[in-house]
Formats: C-alpha cells, structure tokens, sequence
C-alpha cells in the first residue's frame, strides 16, 4: 500500500454513486492521500461509473482522456457499475490502469502498490462474480456540509426487464438500523443539515434481520447534534407503506418529499417490465400522500421506448402522469443492456419514437412542476440555502422540493432561512426574498 499523493475523483450516476465515492475517498485519506481537482494534475484519478446512464462507454473514455491530459502519468482506477458489467472493455481503454468490481472497490487503497503505467497498456482486472458479494459497505457522500447522501441499502432482488443493477451490484442487502445510526452521526458531526436516505431499493432495508424501514426512520427522526432535515430517495411503490407517509407526515424532521418511480402507466407494460406493482397501486399511494401533505414534492420516474410500448400504451402512460397530483418527472428514454430480459421482447420501437415521447413528457414535467412551484407563490418558505450557481444568486430547497434562488448578499450558506417566494423562473426555480 502507498502512503500518500494526491487523488482525484469523478462521479458519474446515481446519488449512491456520490455516497460510495465519498467512502473510498475517505480511505484514500487515511492513507495520506489528499484530494484534488482533476485539473491538478492528480497522481492517481478514480472514475466511478455507472450503467444505468446512455453512453458509460464514452463517458469514462472522455474521462480519461482528461486526466491524462492533465497528468499523462496518472493512474486511473475505474470502479462502479460499468466496471463489475464490462471489465474487459474498461481495461481495453487507453490509459485504464486498474478496473475494480462491486466489492473490490472498497480495497483500493491496498491495491496502490505500483503507480507506474502499464506497459502492455491494458489495465489490471480485478472483479469477482457479483453472486459473492453479500457484504455491505456503509458510506455516505461528504464535500458539501449542507446536503448527505446516506447510503442504507444496496443491491436489488427485483430484477426487472430493463435493468442491469442486480448483475452490477448482486443482491439486496442492508446494514442494522444501529449501523446506520452511527453512519448518520458521522455525517451530522462534519456539519449535515440535510441526509438523504439512499440505496438501490431501499424500501428493502432491514429484511434479512429482522428490521424495516420504517423503524428506521423512527429512530433517525430521534438524532440530534444540528441535523434539521431528512429525505426518502426513489422508493418502490409497493413498498410505500401507509405507515411511513403517516410517520412523515407529522414528523418535523421528514421532508413532505417523495420520489416514486412508475416507469409506466399502462398495466400491459409494467407488466412486461417485471413491475412488481400496477396503475391503480400507484395512484393510491400518490392520493394518500395527497390526504395526508397537500402540498408535498412528489417526483416520478418514467420510461419511454420500452419493447412493446405502442402509441396506446404511451397514450395511457401520458395520460395516466397527467392526471396525478404530482410535481415533476425524471424521463429515461430506454435502451437496451446486455443480459436484460427485455431484449428478448420483439416489438423494438424506434429510436426516433422513443426520442419523441421523451419530449412529451419533459414538457409535461415542466407544466406539472410550474403547478406545484405556484402552490407556494406570495408565502413564506423555509429554504435550506446550498450553493451559489453565479455571481448574484444562491440555491436552496424548501421543505417540498421548491427550488429558490435569492440574492447572494442576503443569506449565509448551509443556514435556513424564511423567504417570500414571489415568482416562477422560466430555469425552473423560484425567486424569493429575505422575510
């Protein structure tokens, strides 16, 4: 193992990505790595990557082109999704020097022993059968003190038609609720206002011991030390229980913020896709949030182009998100991976179709996000204040989701603040104002 040097980092994905980042980078700095920016020309850079997004070929290989650019000597670890799915394909690029798999990756700092570039120019592998991996590895996301990812569950036994997680990250696992206590505390004590709770289906969380979720969250809800507010990440629909929106619903601490993901509205399709839920579950869940917080952030996640998805059943999903109460959309256009089920579907729709659709519901996401930002409108908000973006205005979130732009000069970063939200930015945020 190396003691020291200086260590770069690049995400691409999922906010359980960030998480793990953040957890190999604190082992880095155990090690006497110090972090840098890439363009600092870092000794070794460590690309975390991911399947779910279009192009993870392309990104990493322009990735990596970058870091040699700023150091032509760096080592480039490649670790992530992508990486347990095509490792020969990774180490194959130009400049990889080392590719780590699902449970690998979290012993980087024992594999830095040679830094020096590979003469044969192929990267070392080192990536075990994704079935051996049973461990979890807790984490959370550090660098911005405001908002914490939390990593509380990983791995997914759902493996639906589309989706390649099962085969990058194995099956679904979770640490005890203790566990995940003492995780929360550490990112508390490095000055989180805001955790959100994240996994690959974390509405899975406890089941091997015993535990659920929603003890979870019961226990979170007790912690002090500063923390002020909690988030749920994508949680399935059919693991929405009741008992959780009620337990959100009076708690201070719990955001009024769900994101659920749909991915369909019409039942042939979800069918198809392997959901383990349907229409009519769905829309229940979304009413009695609606009962329970009027005016809660919902977001949802939707496919378009799935195998088999014709111009009814696209009707049926628009017109399904159409009539729901709920605040904004994260459209995925689909394309096909590797060893999915869906491959085996017949009825392919075409790439310009399936481009079209996306558009659709983009523009419907705006119309049903302008509706939940005017539920706010000529109130006052508590905004946690995050990050500036420009030279005049500073970012932050209110309870529901409601993003909010304010002058620079008048707040402080990582602070809540009450704010009179006053109008609709064509950007997608609200401006407000210093009650």
């Amino acid at each position: 193992m190396i003691s020291g040097g200086t260590v770069a980092f690049h995400t691409l994905g999922c906010k359980l990505n960030f998480s793990e980042t953040s957890t190999v980078a604190r082992q880095l700095s155990e090690g006497g790595f110090a972090r840098v920016n890439i363009d600092e020309s870092p000794d070794v850079v460590v690309i975390n990557t991911c399947s779910v997004t279009d192009n993870a070929d392309s990104k990493c290989r322009n990735f990596v082109r970058r870091s040699l650019k700023s150091n032509p000597i760096a080592y480039i670890v490649v670790i992530g999704c992508y990486a347990q799915l095509k490792p020969e394909e990774i180490a194959a690029i130009d400049g990889v020097d080392l590719v780590l798999g699902a449970n690998e990756k979290f012993n980087l700092p024992y594999m830095l022993v040679d830094l020096s570039k590979k003469a044969s120019g192929l990267g070392e592998i080192r990536v075990g059968e994704i079935k051996e991996v049973r461990d979890f590895i807790p984490g959370f996301s550090s660098g911005d003190r405001t908002r914490t990812f939390l990593k509380v569950q990983d791995g997914c036994d759902y493996f639906c038609a589309f989706c390649t997680i099962p085969l990058a990250r194995g099956r679904s696992r979770s640490g005890t609720i203790a566990q995940t206590l003492d995780s929360a505390r550490d990112a508390i004590k490095r000055g989180a206002k805001e955790i959100v709770l994240t996994g690959v289906n974390i509405g899975d969380f406890g089941k091997a011991n015993g535990e659920s979720l929603l003890e979870l969250i019961k226990e979170l809800d007790k912690l002090g030390g500063g923390i002020e507010r909690y988030r749920i990440s994508s949680i399935e629909p059919n693991l929405l229980s009741e008992d959780i929106i009620d337990f959100v619903a009076k708690s201070t601490k719990f955001m009024p913020h769900f994101h659920i993901p749909l991915q369909s509205g019409s039942d042939d399709i979800l069918s198809a896709m392997r959901r383990r839920y349907r229409s009519d579950l769905y829309r229940s869940r979304v009413d009695y949030i609606r009962k329970k917080m009027p005016h809660a952030g919902i977001g949802v996640d939707v496919i378009v182009g799935f195998p088999g998805e014709c111009d009814s059943s696209f009707k049926q999903t628009y017109d399904f998100i159409n009539s729901l109460n709920i605040s904004y959309l994260h459209v995925f256009t689909y394309s096909e991976r590797p060893n999915t089920t869906a491959l085996r579907i017949d009825d392919v729709i075409p790439v310009q179709t399936r481009q079209n659709r996306n558009k659709m519901l983009r523009i419907l996401s705006l119309k049903k996000q302008r509706e939940h930002y005017e539920n706010f409108l000529g109130g006052i908000s508590k905004v946690l204040i995050e990050s500036s973006e420009d030279e005049d205005l500073i970012f932050g979130y209110t309870p529901e989701y409601v993003r909010v732009a304010v002058n620079m000069n008048t707040v402080s970063r990582n602070t809540t603040t009450s704010l009179l939200l006053k109008t609709i930015n064509p950007n997608g945020f609200v401006h407000g104002s210093v009650n």
